[in-house]
């Protein structure tokens, strides 16, 4: 996806959320720009064969084992990412610190329960 394409689905989801705030726009676009990024690296990353670990030579000419570095930059920038899902309250903990009545269960009525305890 491109960033724009990945700017309207996050402003999309805040709204559902009930976060969406307009000056979190800059952020929203921060945040499509690492995803954008991501699934240019992951692409990279499946077109190099996707092996998770590579073989490297160093200067003195022993070869070792390393982890792929386009996988590594994959783990960074999905964890940069969900820095920022956390921020804008989409993820479960991130919304709770933004919202905390959006996870508690609605309190039921007091008249509605005695009715329904008489009925």
């Amino acid at each position: 996806m491109t960033q724009d394409e990945w700017a309207e689905r996050i402003k999309q989801s805040t709204v559902e959320a009930g976060t969406y705030r307009p000056f979190f726009d800059d952020v929203i676009m921060t945040l499509a720009g690492i995803l954008e990024k991501r699934d240019q690296t992951q692409a990279d990353f499946k077109k190099s064969g996707g092996h998770a670990a590579v073989k490297h030579t160093n200067k003195s000419g022993a070869t070792n084992l390393e982890q792929n570095p386009l996988l590594r930059m994959v783990n960074d920038l999905n964890r940069d990412a969900l820095a920022y899902w956390r921020d804008l309250g989409l993820t479960p903990a991130g919304l709770k610190r933004i919202n905390e009545d959006a996870m508690k269960k609605p309190k039921e009525n007091a008249l509605v329960k005695a009715l329904r305890e008489l009925g």
